[in-house]
């Protein structure tokens, strides 16, 4: 997938948190995009079978959309507190972390990921 529709999912997902229905414009507004290429990215998530659109413009995860979604959002949230655990501030933690998330390799994510958690069982322990 490429790393525009992963965006989109995330945002899906984000917004779904905050309003559980989410529709294109609520997308358009959270991304900034126009609703000509929210529409296009929905078509083409609907192509992958990664989201339904119901009668309403209620956006809804299929199986594969939400696995796609949480994987990126995980990626997110790890990368900015590996980021931040480095001295960064979370204001560019967050946009570093949004730009890594879709090239990182699994193998280095999973190392960061680790090391993150051996840290704080570290911290825990001491």
């Amino acid at each position: 997938m490429q790393e525009s529709g992963e965006m989109y999912l995330e945002t899906i997902l984000a917004l779904g948190k905050k309003n559980n229905l989410v529709r294109a414009v609520d997308i358009s507004n959270e991304m900034g995009v126009s609703k000509a290429s929210v529409s296009r990215a929905l078509t083409r998530l609907k192509n992958q079978s990664c989201i339904i659109v119901d009668s309403d413009g209620h956006i809804a995860f299929t199986e594969k959309g939400r696995r796609i979604a949480e994987t990126i959002f995980h990626r997110h949230q790890v990368l900015t507190q590996f980021i931040m655990a480095l001295g960064v501030d979370r204001e560019t933690a967050t946009a570093d972390a949004c730009k890594i998330e879709h090239d990182i390799s699994d193998t280095t994510f999973n190392a960061m990921h680790a090391f993150l958690q051996s840290r704080t069982e570290n911290l825990i322990e001491a």
